[in-house]
């Protein structure tokens, strides 16, 4: 690769896939917070299962909305900003705290 191909960004697939995987996570957020929801309301509504399914329901939309704005920078420019850590153990956090709210709910 020559010195002025190594200032050029890859147009290849990267984007694409980085886009993808963030819609897929958004995903299986979605699919634990709606499945926490039902074994709430089939489980029999206590005090816990309420606060636990309503938790779930927040990081639910901590991670949406984290998603959203990470793949619309991604969409906004041809070189977009870096993940910055703090962001990126936000969006891990609400995944993390998310599953384990769901499993509690399971148990």
């Amino acid at each position: 690769m020559s010195a002025a191909d190594a200032g050029e960004r890859d147009t290849g697939l990267q984007p694409e896939r980085t886009h993808l995987a963030w819609r897929r996570t958004t995903l299986s957020c979605t699919v634990a917070a709606v499945l926490a929801a039902r074994t709430t309301l089939h489980g029999g509504l206590s005090a816990p299962r309420v606060i636990a399914c309503a938790l779930c329901c927040v990081l639910w939309l901590g991670f949406l909305l984290a998603a959203h704005r990470r793949i619309r920078m991604l969409a906004a420019s041809d070189r977009p900003a870096a993940l910055t850590p703090g962001y990126a153990a936000a969006a891990a956090l609400c995944t993390v705290a998310l599953a384990v709210c769901a499993s509690a709910l399971v148990f």
